[in-house]
């Protein structure tokens, strides 16, 4: 998060605090979406999500709205389950290896 601005969707923030067990968890779990923008929909795009909805019948709701939240702000998806958002047109996903430093990558920055 100190590289990128970070996002979420309002959906990701629902089922993580659903999973919270603990005042820890919960405190952990506040900190970490304090650093982020969440995105929430906005009924305006409705025409947009019944499109996207009407063009893949099959693919699980909650994935895509959180494909038309990423359509609807210009933001890619980082998710280590692209294959089911396959076929959306105009989204760009990003497997998360796509952000990990190259192998041996932090030695050679400091010199090692």
């Amino acid at each position: 998060m100190g590289k990128f601005f970070c996002y979420t969707t309002v959906f990701q923030a629902v089922e993580l605090f659903a999973a919270m067990r603990t005042p820890r968890e919960r405190r952990a779990a506040e900190e970490a979406m304090s650093a982020m923008k969440i995105l929430g929909l906005n009924p305006k795009k409705a025409p947009m999500y019944g499109a996207l909805f009407a063009a893949h019948p099959r693919k699980r709701a909650t994935d895509l709205l959180v494909a038309g939240l990423c359509l609807e702000s210009g933001l890619p998806l980082l998710t280590a389950r692209g294959q089911d958002f396959r076929g959306i047109r105009g989204l760009s996903v990003m497997p998360p290896r796509a952000l990990a430093p190259p192998a041996g990558g932090a030695a050679r920055r400091n010199g090692e």
